[in-house]
């Protein structure tokens, strides 16, 4: 029998030009490896959905979550209250839903705010080296020796509450890691020879970071960006939980675990819907940030 060969030559048109073969992109790449597997297709569907409720909590939601009911505590789920009411007589689907907007306001915010001083440092320290390596170096290592909820309940007790704190506070724990990761990708980038030829034809040191550098040395931080906003959700909850972070009767999923959970026999729901939400907040995003890794790992998400 003969052997069958593959051709893997270039394909000719009409007038005999070879034409070569399609390619496939890199956003196909991605798509495939990013949705063609189920727990981070599902992963991206909870974290649009709750991005989608964070937008539209003022529709969504079917009451006020600060206004006291008290004739109505305590309820049970029914077509009134979906989720029943909390020791206030809250709806608590509704103080859920407007929780999801202060989550993720302050997780959105904090990492955002770490990554624009971490990278700016990262960056810098990778880039000249020497004295203003060792001493950015030394400033993390200093900041990465104090546990980070330690860091995060002083700065946050020493500053008062308010989400403007908590943002502080938990921002400032993320950036010492945000730099390192920062310097290690530019110190990789900054080996190569395009970073060595532009320094070679006079380029200016701010152009070289930020036109050569930085977009090569930043899509591997995307991970650690996504999967940072559940940490700093999960960080946040913590210290509303602790009475330290988002004031009262704000809706915070931290404080309401904390309300309900001298209520747990008469009315469970207070404390474990909101335990539910921030459950699954950290595992969509932490979903999102292994798709987002193995797409954009060409050794993870194999070859079309």
């Amino acid at each position: 029998m003969a052997k069958k060969t593959v051709n893997t030559a270039p394909s000719q048109d009409a007038m005999g030009v070879a034409v070569a073969p399609p390619k496939h992109s890199e956003w196909r790449r991605f798509a495939r490896v990013f949705f063609g597997r189920k727990l981070y297709l599902i992963g991206f569907i909870i974290v649009v959905i709750l991005i989608f409720t964070a937008i539209f909590a003022p529709l969504i939601a079917r009451y006020d979550p600060v206004t006291n009911d008290l004739p109505n505590k305590l309820q049970g789920p029914s077509t009134e209250h979906w989720l029943g009411t909390d020791q206030l007589g809250r709806d608590i689907y509704s103080r859920i839903v407007w929780g999801t907007q202060i989550s993720m306001e302050i997780g959105f915010a904090a990492v955002f705010s770490s990554a624009i001083v971490g990278i700016l440092m990262g960056l810098a320290a990778a880039y000249f080296g020497g004295i203003v390596f060792a001493i950015i170096m030394r400033v993390t290592d200093a900041l990465m020796a104090l546990p980070g909820i330690i860091l995060v309940l002083l700065i946050a007790g020493l500053g008062g509450r308010g989400i403007g704190v908590v943002i502080f506070a938990l921002a400032f724990g993320n950036i010492a890691g945000m730099a390192r990761m920062m310097c290690g990708q530019a110190l990789s980038v900054k080996q190569n020879d395009y970073v060595m030829a532009a320094r070679s034809i006079g380029m200016s040191n701010w152009r070289i970071m930020w036109a050569q550098i930085f977009p090569n040395a930043f899509p591997p931080l995307i991970v650690g960006l996504t999967m940072g906003i559940g940490g700093v959700v999960l960080g946040e909850a913590g210290l509303s939980y602790l009475g330290i972070g988002v004031p009262a009767p704000a809706p915070s999923w931290g404080g309401m675990v904390m309300d309900g959970q001298g209520y747990l026999l008469q009315n469970p729901i207070i404390s474990l819907a909101p335990g539910v939400a921030i459950m699954l907040l950290v595992f969509g995003f932490n979903m999102v940030g292994d798709g987002i890794r193995d797409a954009i790992d060409p050794r993870l998400r194999g070859v079309l």
